[in-house]
């Protein structure tokens, strides 16, 4: 499978290691009533989707750049890829 790195152009997948479904970019706050709840449903609970689906890879054995990886989990078809800073920029994060 390759995956076309934003930065870098198409990359074996074996260059990657998949951390996950990339909700896990929106981490609860800690801090918040229910903190202990809401940590527990986001380390524990988790979707096994079809279809189209977005992950998490890291590029450990290039740059070391985080993506977010659109892939329809049936047919292993990558859709989109996107870098995971401009991702998180995107919904708000500070930099």
């Amino acid at each position: 499978m390759l995956i076309n790195h934003p930065l870098l152009g198409p990359r074996d997948a074996q260059e990657f290691t998949y951390l996950g479904d990339a909700s896990l970019l929106n981490r609860p706050d800690g801090m918040a009533g229910g903190a202990a709840q809401a940590f527990h449903d986001y380390l524990y609970l988790r979707d096994n989707p079809t279809g189209e689906h977005r992950e998490l890879w890291y590029h450990e054995q290039g740059d070391r750049s985080w993506l977010i990886v659109t892939r329809n989990v049936s047919t292993h078809e990558i859709l989109k890829v996107e870098l995971a800073s401009d991702v998180a920029l995107s919904q708000g994060a500070k930099p």
